[in-house]
């Protein structure tokens, strides 16, 4: 779904590798899946928020109840699908952020 649309994605298993990734690239939005079992998914936009805070975020979780859902809202997170991520679900919400956030429609269908 990414590599079509020429993007390039990058993987952090930790709240210091994403600030490492954001620091040393253009980032244009960030998934993070909530329930990892590596690191906390929360840290890992918190560690975002403090270091690029108008970062989009989309968060990922198979516990959508209100207050994962709260703990998003207060992150001010884009969206949280749940999980299994179904992929067309996936990507009308990244045609959304990008529409809202960059003007770009690289991810409509």
């Amino acid at each position: 779904m990414l590599v079509p649309r020429g993007i390039r994605s990058m993987v952090a298993s930790s709240a210091g590798e994403a600030v490492d990734i954001l620091a040393g690239s253009r980032i244009h939005m960030a998934l993070v899946d909530i329930d990892s079992q590596v690191v906390n998914g929360l840290s890992i936009v918190r560690a975002v928020r403090g270091y690029e805070p108008m970062l989009p975020c989309i968060m990922a979780s198979a516990q959508c109840e209100r207050p994962m859902l709260s703990r998003a809202l207060a992150l001010d997170v884009f969206s949280v699908i749940a999980k299994p991520v179904d992929t067309v679900i996936l990507q009308r919400q990244l045609n959304r952020l990008f529409i809202k956030k960059y003007n770009s429609y690289v991810f409509s269908e």
